[in-house]
């Protein structure tokens, strides 16, 4: 659950960082030289730029919400890094992590920035690997270089780092990641409201993330809904895991499905609530109004020594209309039912998984309108993406499964990713249009890989 007031502790290690980053530039030396190619070509435009001061007043938050942000893992490998040398920039870590509504172009001074440290976050964000696949251009990224700076200042005070020296890899998850897949966003969301006349009532965009578990697509989707926030438009965020059954109802579904190991514990296709999900969906997607108002269910993963049960609806987080957008991720969501045969043949179980998956589209698909899909090589890394994250839960001091019952749960979602991932790679999520489907292939340290 990515949503500002409800994220847990277990979510903080999908922050680890690493520095292979550093590796993936050398294995891709070429690929670096075309993209830095372009660079020079835009830098006239940055020689008279005026950096917005992001030491203005940043509003905290209530205690409560202050309380639960995410204690953030990452890496000190790789040099730090200072691109920003304004030393009239005080950071406050105490003070920044709230969220503003309304214009963020009112709060820009007019106060010069040294062009050389511009000019070096800019070659940084241009070297980045997902800078094509979003559709910036190094011209673009000069145009639009103040809300960068201003993006990455919001950012750094959220995951309280010190913007003045971040190490390379902090600098790659920001600015080679999660801001370019925010103007993405944005993109496609002014794609989907210039569809409808003044005088209609616009849904929110319904956004797919669709990404395998621990890998790092619950804290983009948290940074991706603070950055609509203090940009003045409203979100909501919610997981497939909101969805789950409820521990009355996985106790039932065990019982209906003997000697099924897929379907013992939470996770593979028959343990949702799908009546839920398409109420919860439809009801969202009418919040087109001021004073319109819902809470979004949640689900406590800690519950029964991690086995969960649905959140009392007291804690639910309360959204308020006009949505702009809704953030919705999963590990499964995209997955196609396949041939019986098929299926059967990575394992036998999944047949009835696979037969269950058949009502997904209309519950869960139908909804999103734009997709991120992010990549993975080899699904065996959830399995320690998954250990880190009970590690963090424990360390919290909440209740979370212990080494061996995070090897057996793991194993039940293995045959899944085995059967769907390679459709879901090849031909995008169940009824997702290819022009607006975003794939984010990364490595096993979470990190965008850069390809020709």
């Amino acid at each position: 659950m990515a949503a500002l007031t409800t994220l847990t502790p277990c979510h903080a290690t999908s922050l680890h960082f690493s520095n292979r980053i550093s590796h993936h530039y050398s294995q891709n030396q070429n690929v670096y030289i075309n993209h830095t190619k372009r660079i020079h070509k835009a830098k006239s435009s940055l020689l008279s730029y005026h950096h917005p001061n992001p030491s203005l007043a940043f509003p905290s938050l209530s205690s409560q919400a202050t309380s639960i942000i995410p204690s953030t893992h990452f890496s000190t490998s790789g040099s730090g890094s200072s691109w920003l040398q304004d030393t009239t920039m005080n950071h406050d870590a105490s003070s920044c992590r709230g969220l503003r509504e309304g214009s963020i172009y009112s709060a820009f001074p007019t106060q010069p920035a040294q062009v050389s440290a511009v000019q070096d976050l800019y070659d940084f964000i241009c070297s980045g690997p997902l800078l094509d696949k979003v559709g910036l251009t190094a011209e673009k990224v000069a145009e639009s270089i103040d809300k960068w700076l201003f993006y990455g200042s919001k950012l750094c005070r959220l995951f309280q780092l010190n913007e003045l020296y971040l190490t390379i890899p902090e600098k790659a998850r920001f600015y080679h990641y999660y801001i370019p897949v925010f103007f993405w966003c944005e993109d496609q969301i002014s794609e989907h409201r210039s569809k409808f006349k003044d005088e209609e009532e616009i849904p929110p965009l319904v956004i797919g993330f669709s990404a395998p578990q621990g890998c790092g697509k619950t804290t983009l989707v948290f940074a991706l809904d603070y950055l609509f926030r203090i940009t003045g438009r409203k979100s909501a965020t919610l997981s497939i895991d909101d969805f789950y059954l409820t521990a009355d109802g996985q106790a039932k579904l065990r019982e209906e499905n003997p000697g099924n190991a897929l379907l013992e514990l939470r996770g593979n296709a028959g343990s949702h609530d799908l009546p839920f999900s398409v109420e919860t969906l439809t009801a969202l997607s009418k919040l087109t109004k001021e004073g319109m108002k819902m809470k979004l269910p949640r689900y406590d993963k800690s519950a029964y020594r991690g086995k969960g049960d649905r959140a009392d609806p007291s804690i639910w987080p309360e959204v308020e209309g006009p949505l702009t957008v809704i953030l919705y991720e999963g590990w499964m969501l995209g997955f196609k039912p396949l041939p019986t045969e098929v299926v059967k043949a990575v394992d036998p179980q999944l047949e009835t998984v696979n037969k269950n998956l058949e009502a997904y589209y209309d519950a869960w698909d139908k909804f999103i309108k734009a997709w991120i899909v992010i990549k993975i090589q080899d699904p065996s890394c959830v399995y320690r993406w998954r250990l880190q994250a009970e590690i963090a839960m424990r360390d919290a001091g909440k209740p979370g499964m212990s080494d061996e019952e995070v090897s057996d749960f793991v194993s039940r979602y293995l045959p899944a990713y085995k059967a769907y991932l390679p459709t879901l790679y090849s031909e995008g999520p169940n009824g997702s249009d290819p022009k607006h489907l975003l794939v984010i292939e990364i490595d096993e340290g979470r990190n965008p890989i850069l390809f020709e």
